[in-house]
């Protein structure tokens, strides 16, 4: 029962972010005054299956360059693995653990691509994105570590159970904008998609990418803007995944993606860098502790009451 669970899950998830791609290409044409994709099926709808062409380039490191748009395809989907399922649940006790390692790991696929192509354009792709990665992830991993502190669980299935008086946004609003903004950075998205700059390295660390390994690539981006969008609803907005609004409100954040994608442009680099070590560093290590010494202050309440 859970492998045929688990198998309609990927099957829904492909089509989700086949559909999100048009779903981005319409708002982006309405953006611009224009109509979007609209020539292949009707209103556009069979548009994301009409694309596939494959080569490869002769003088790029060719085994790695081949399996790592796979292995980036398959980290992607790790991350699904926290999400609540109704029929054949998976509870991890570690799951923001869990999912700050598979958030780590999905750097190294990018860093291979960009090496094995044997381009310059993808190599320099890749190293930005290490140092966006790794300037970005400290500052999430200090947010995340601030609702730990609250909600006193490392599993994700309890925030619902937490938040079911007050949801974690009302609590710290800037912290809210700030893990937005994060978001938008770990899933190399506009304002901050330095590795995939098209004005400057053509287009990033997959340049030297079609048909196939390009599918791969792009299905495993959109995937992890889609799960991000579902955790951001988890963490800060109820996690009522009983809820059909629950799922609006994903949609919603897929929107807001799109929108910021059409209405900003992008960052200077080094005002990425500024932004992250010098802004949300400082701001996410002051909100630990501002939590910590709250947690500290329930904790000597309670034990005041139990004695």
């Amino acid at each position: 029962m859970f492998y045929l669970v688990s198998l309609f899950f990927v099957v829904f998830l492909l089509i989700s972010v086949g559909f999100f791609t048009l779903f981005e290409r319409k708002i982006l044409g309405y953006s611009q005054v224009r109509k979007g994709p609209c020539k292949v099926g009707f209103f556009g709808l069979l548009q994301p299956f009409s694309e596939s062409e494959y080569f490869f380039p002769f003088n790029s490191n060719f085994l790695i360059y081949y399996f790592c748009p796979l292995l980036m395809f398959i980290q992607s989907f790790f991350l699904w693995l926290l999400f609540p399922y109704f029929v054949c649940c998976i509870s991890f006790s570690f799951g923001l653990l869990f999912f700050m390692c598979c958030l780590s790991v999905s750097i190294y696929p990018i860093v291979l691509c960009g090496w094995s192509s044997n381009s310059i354009y993808s190599l320099l792709g890749g190293i930005r994105s290490v140092s966006q990665t790794i300037s970005y992830e400290v500052s999430l991993s200090f947010f995340l570590l601030c609702y730990f502190l609250m909600a006193d669980t490392y599993n994700i299935m309890d925030f619902f159970l937490v938040q079911s008086y007050c949801w974690f946004f009302f609590l710290s609003i800037p912290l809210f904008f700030c893990w937005l903004s994060c978001c938008l950075a770990e899933t190399n998205r506009t304002p901050f998609d330095f590795s995939e700059g098209e004005s400057e390295l053509v287009s990033g660390f997959n340049i030297e990418y079609g048909g196939g390994g390009f599918a791969f690539l792009f299905i495993s981006e959109y995937s992890s803007i889609i799960f991000m969008c579902f955790f951001t609803c988890m963490v800060f907005f109820g996690g009522d995944f009983f809820n059909l609004i629950f799922y609006f409100k994903i949609v919603l954040f897929i929107f807001f993606f799109v929108w910021v994608r059409c209405s900003f442009p992008r960052y200077r680099y080094d005002k990425l860098m500024y932004l992250a070590w010098s802004c949300y560093l400082p701001l996410s290590m002051n909100y630990v502790l501002f939590f910590f010494l709250i947690s500290c202050w329930v904790l000597y309440h309670f034990f005041l009451l139990s004695y």
